[in-house]
């Protein structure tokens, strides 16, 4: 069969597919429409309501195994040390898994696009179970650090694969309520996690933290799998550029390690961090010239260029990080101004991670019924910016700073459900899981260096050296209220340059169409 009939037959198939998905193929140049490059997409029936409604339930219990596992251990962490008799390495189960998370994401959501979602959402939740299994049998610390490594490298994997599966289920146009909902799911893992390890370490044993993976991951499946088959199929079987693939992974976890390391173990200018910043270069240019020359990078440079991806990119990053950095540092500036207790101030974190969930779920169904969905997160991200400068610039009693926190929140909140579904419909269906996998992987790194950066800021403006995320409840009592309130004007207003940076992004960026069901056009229509 010669060319001009391989493409011909690529376009009566089609104009036999959904119309969105017709729409979205029939943009594409001509040469990629033969039969021998078009992504298989089967089966031509589309999923009905209470078979969506399945898998999003699968999908957000899956989702909430991996945030859960981000936090539930932090709480268990001076039982653990107790038992193994090891504090010095106690922050190593948590950032093993926060390195191996980082690092997996942009691979796992590559291979969702070449071997298909179920085979990586199973292998994914395989090694996050084996992960599980091994941190609760693990009969020392060494052997619990690399568990959770194990673990993380499943988790890690989690996040691209689930939000590459609802790319499949649910059209451009709903898919940002969808995330709305997993925005969710991520908070109240957040929120239970620290609650539940604390539960289990002092009223039964602190491996109970890992072996409630096990049934929550057999649920997960048992809901998943069986309707796994009659999801589209949108992968392309190519060949894995495994060499780029650990490029990228090495430089990632090298420039995790010197945001953990830096200004802690080692000072900012030592010759270890320096020689690692350097190792960190190296390893990220040897990455760009290989994929420069590669028939087919692991993560081609082209997808993250272009009208859409560079600024939703860095306005999803930007926003992750403001809320990540502000979270692990604002339990401080309770403790020291207000002098709230340690459980006190993980509660007055609440508005925080609460409103900004609500703030998606607006950006969400106003996505589902504007044309210019966009315009939610640049009105949501400006009045982040604005709230930002009222905590920078004003002294407020408790209650008004929970409140303007909480404005922030939801400014916040708009951001993470607009840049994902942009990135998404921004490239061909066969390449969802790689630019979500990069986005997931940008954004950690994102977060890891903010929170580095606040960490930094403080300390230059307090000109102490005391452990900012960790036992510092004496390093608060030796320091006086109104320097602390000083040091945090500055942290503030990085979090608001952050979101004005956000939201120029969110301005630039292309605003493409959004397909979807007929009732939201007719609404797009009607306005």
């Amino acid at each position: 069969m010669n060319k001009f009939d391989r493409q011909g037959n690529a376009a009566a198939d089609i104009r036999a597919l959904p119309d969105d998905i017709a729409e979205e193929l029939s943009r594409l140049p001509t040469e990629v429409l033969s039969v021998d490059d078009a992504p298989s997409i089967a089966p031509p029936a589309p999923l009905t309501s209470d078979e969506v409604r399945t898998i999003v339930i699968s999908l957000m219990l899956t989702m909430f195994l991996a945030a859960l596992d981000q936090t539930i251990v932090a709480t268990a962490l001076p039982t653990i040390g107790r038992q193994f008799r090891d504090v010095s390495n106690l922050s190593w189960v948590i950032t093993a898994y926060l390195l191996a998370g980082t690092a997996v994401a942009p691979v796992f959501g590559t291979l969702s696009d070449i071997y298909g979602r179920r085979a990586m959402l199973i292998t994914s939740l395989s090694l996050f179970v084996a992960g599980s299994i091994l941190c609760a049998v693990a009969p020392n610390m060494p052997m619990l650090i690399l568990a959770r490594g194990l673990q993380g490298l499943g988790g890690g994997g989690i996040m691209p694969v689930v939000q590459t599966v609802i790319s499949d289920v649910v059209s451009p146009r709903e898919r940002g309520q969808y995330q709305a909902y997993f925005s969710s799911v991520w908070m109240v893992g957040g929120i239970l996690g620290p609650v539940i390890g604390g539960v289990f370490a002092e009223h039964l044993h602190w491996s109970m933290i890992f072996w409630i993976n096990l049934p929550l991951a057999a649920a997960a499946l048992a809901l998943l799998l069986p309707k796994m088959g009659k999801i589209p199929v949108f992968h392309r079987k190519r060949k894995v550029d495994w060499f780029g693939g650990v490029l990228l992974m090495a430089s990632a976890v090298v420039f995790m390690l010197v945001l953990t390391w830096g200004g802690t173990r080692y000072p900012w200018l030592s010759p270890t961090v320096l020689a690692m910043i350097g190792a960190a270069v190296a390893l990220a240019v040897t990455f760009v010239w290989h994929a420069r020359r590669a028939e087919e990078p692991f993560l081609p440079l082209p997808l993250l260029s272009g009208t859409v991806a560079p600024y939703a990119l860095t306005a999803g990053g930007c926003a992750l990080g403001a809320i990540t950095g502000l979270t692990v540092q604002l339990p401080l500036y309770y403790e020291s101004v207000y002098h709230l207790s340690a459980s006190e101030a993980g509660l007055a974190l609440i508005p925080l991670a609460a409103v900004s969930t609500c703030g998606a779920a607006i950006a969400g169904r106003t996505m589902a019924r504007a044309k210019h969905y966009k315009r939610v997160a640049v009105v949501g991200t400006s009045w982040a910016a604005l709230c930002g400068l009222g905590l920078t610039f004003s002294t407020l009693p408790l209650w008004a700073l929970l409140v303007l926190m909480a404005a922030f929140a939801l400014g916040l909140g708009t951001t993470f459900p607009v840049c994902v579904v942009s990135l998404q419909n921004s490239v061909a269906r066969s390449q969802v899981g790689t630019i979500t996998g990069a986005m997931n992987f940008f954004r950690s790194l994102m977060s890891s260096f903010t929170v580095a950066a606040f960490a930094a800021i403080l300390l230059i403006s307090l000109g102490a050296d005391i452990p900012l995320a960790g036992e510092h409840h004496g390093a608060i009592n030796a320091i006086p209220s109104a320097d602390m309130m000083m040091a945090f004007r500055y942290v503030f207003g990085a979090a608001a340059a952050m979101m004005a940076l956000a939201s120029l992004c969110l301005i630039l960026m292309e605003e493409r169409p959004l397909a979807g069901p007929a009732t939201a056009q007719a609404v797009e229509m009607a306005e």
